[in-house]
């Protein structure tokens, strides 16, 4: 089976997609290629980042699951270790995914206030810079030392609670009303006082716990919503069946993406 994630090899992507994949992983640059990457059937499955315990969601992954019709088939937590890599003490700059500098943002203020900040395509591409260019630091995970890197701070995250959700992608057809989660792209194409209590009540009168509500511009116009909704239930229940149909019918302007029912895998 072919994955696909973001890359290069050594990014924490790579490391969520080592633990559910059972064939080769390939590499893209952005969410948005992955996604296409799927949806073209280039790929049988995509791993990507959807929300991070310190940052919040990752938005580019939000606008790609609103633009393209797949299947979320699985979550995959896993904790984010983030270290200082150079080949010395010395550097001028710190290169690493916006997320990770983000992340590190107190620990990088009070240690390394002169350093200009770079913000790359991923953790693994912040490592190569650093490997080519020792006036570069990296922030990545620490196994990506090694060779001319060597690991100055360990755990320079500014929370120790860090974590990442990621989603695996697969074609439409594989989406299954099985799972303990479900997650849903709702476009109502509508905007007046209460709708967006009206969308949320017929999780709430059947005693559906949402885990995450969270808007989109549509692109549409300006003031104009896309919602993404995670809960805490499987489309093979009848209770969730019966919420999202009082969904679609209030979006009937609109409408309604099950991304489908997945579990959820916690890996180190």
């Amino acid at each position: 089976m072919q994955t696909v994630t973001l890359g290069p090899a050594g990014t924490y992507s790579h490391r969520a997609a080592s633990a559910v994949s059972d064939g080769d992983i390939s590499f893209s640059e952005s969410v948005r290629g992955i996604v296409d990457a799927v949806a073209a059937g280039d790929a049988d499955r995509g791993v990507v980042p959807i929300e991070n315990s310190i940052e919040g969601s990752v938005t580019e992954t939000l606008d790609a699951l609103a633009d393209t019709d797949l299947a979320v088939v699985k979550e995959v937590v896993t904790p984010i270790r983030h270290a200082l890599l150079a080949q010395g003490e010395s550097f001028d700059a710190v290169a690493s995914h916006s997320q990770a500098l983000a992340q590190c943002r107190g620990y990088l203020d009070e240690h390394h206030p002169d350093a200009e900040l770079r913000s790359v395509a991923s953790t693994a591409r912040g490592v190569e810079i650093a490997r080519e260019d020792a006036s570069v630091a990296a922030i990545a995970h620490p196994d990506n030392n090694g060779g001319n890197l060597r690991v100055l701070a360990e755990d320079v995250q500014d929370r120790t609670s860090n974590a990442t959700r990621f989603f695996v992608v697969a074609p439409a057809a594989e989406r299954s009303e099985a799972g303990g989660k479900s997650s849903f792209v709702v476009y109502p194409n509508a905007n007046y006082p209460g709708l967006l209590l009206e969308l949320l009540e017929p999780f709430a009168d059947r005693d559906i716990n949402l885990s995450r509500v969270e808007s989109r511009p549509s692109g549409e116009r300006l003031g104009d919503y896309v919602f993404h909704v995670d809960v805490a239930g499987g489309l093979y229940e009848e209770r969730t069946q019966a919420a999202v149909a009082d969904v679609e019918e209030i979006a009937s302007n609109g409408w309604v993406r099950r991304l489908g029912s997945y579990d959820v895998e916690h890996v180190t």
